[in-house]
């Protein structure tokens, strides 16, 4: 159980980086320094940009789950 766990998590961890990385800028960062937040800003939000957010908000519940589950079987050596 703790090695399935395990997996899941390493496997969540590298999806929520990816996905956090695709996500386009909103402005105020780097991005919008050198002109790329004037194009973000013009184009409305997409149904790509959309989907990713849920896969995004998924992929963290699963990550979160997994680390209270390590730790339950941690404290409680079930």
């Amino acid at each position: 159980m703790t090695l399935t766990l395990q997996i899941i998590l390493v496997l969540a961890s590298i999806l929520m980086s990816v996905f956090v990385l695709l996500h386009r800028g909103k402005g105020g960062g780097l991005s919008s320094l050198f002109g790329g937040g004037v194009q973000a800003n013009l184009s409305g939000s997409t149904v790509v940009e959309k989907n990713l957010n849920r896969y995004t908000v998924i992929v963290a519940v699963i990550w979160i789950l997994c680390i209270i589950g390590l730790n339950l079987i941690q404290a409680y050596g079930l």
